[in-house]
């Protein structure tokens, strides 16, 4: 076991760079450092933030030298990128680039229209993961989003959030009541939870959720007034 010498994101390159046909004759690695069981290994549920000595946020990392721990480095995502390390940081870039679905309203009553004071039921079926793989680093990196909430819009004014999916009448259990006539233009949108896996790799939690805005939908709603008919009247 070697020192536990802590090293800036440059003298870690330089380290990197030494590994060739030409350097010192030893090979060198970085892992994240977690603040869990996992420390030192691949995968990391509890990464350790720092500030590298680019000045950007980094995580801290166990800088290995043929296999065993030689001592620490942080490493900004760009550092660690030059290096081919992924990061959850280079990840999360990732998730946020790519399109994720949007969930469907459905309403009810159904046909756009809605009365006054008449309990209207809001739900979505989007509640499964999906999933994408891209390449980062050229390694292949796989990301789920699965839906954890919902912002159910009812209209300009009200709003509710939940981590429910909503349901049909009669159960379900995001319902909202107009108090007014005329038009709204409810939707809903829905916040991403995401994890990724390097490799066909153990799964690593992404350190931010993604949100992606529903389109609104058309919803009348109208006055519903009493009518008396007499006895035996057609």
């Amino acid at each position: 076991m070697y020192g536990t010498e802590v090293y800036t994101g440059s003298e870690a390159a330089a380290l990197f760079a030494s590994s060739g046909s030409s350097g010192d004759g030893h090979t060198y690695a970085v892992r994240p450092k977690c603040g869990d069981a996992s420390n030192g290994e691949a995968i990391c549920s509890q990464v350790q933030e720092c500030t590298s000595d680019d000045g950007d946020q980094g995580i801290m990392m166990i800088l290995l030298r043929d296999g065993e721990t030689y001592g620490e480095t942080c490493l900004s995502d760009t550092q660690a990128g030059n290096l081919g390390v992924i990061t959850p940081g280079l990840v999360l870039r990732e998730f946020k680039r790519l399109t994720w679905p949007e969930s469907p309203l459905t309403i009810q009553p159904p046909g756009g229209k809605t009365a006054v004071n008449f309990t209207t039921y809001f739900f979505t079926d989007n509640v499964a993961p999906t999933t994408q793989t891209v390449t980062i680093i050229g390694q292949e990196v796989e990301i789920e989003a699965t839906p954890t909430s919902y912002r159910y819009r009812f209209d300009a004014h009200d709003a509710v959030e939940t981590r429910s999916a909503g349901g049909p009448y009669p159960s379900g259990d995001v319902t909202h009541e107009y108090a007014y006539q005329g038009g709204a233009r409810p939707s809903v949108d829905t916040v991403y939870s995401g994890r990724y896996r390097v490799n066909g790799g153990g799964w690593q939690d992404i350190p931010e959720t993604v949100t992606v805005e529903g389109a609104p939908v058309a919803l009348r709603i109208v006055e519903v007034r009493p009518t008396l008919v007499a006895p035996g009247a057609p």
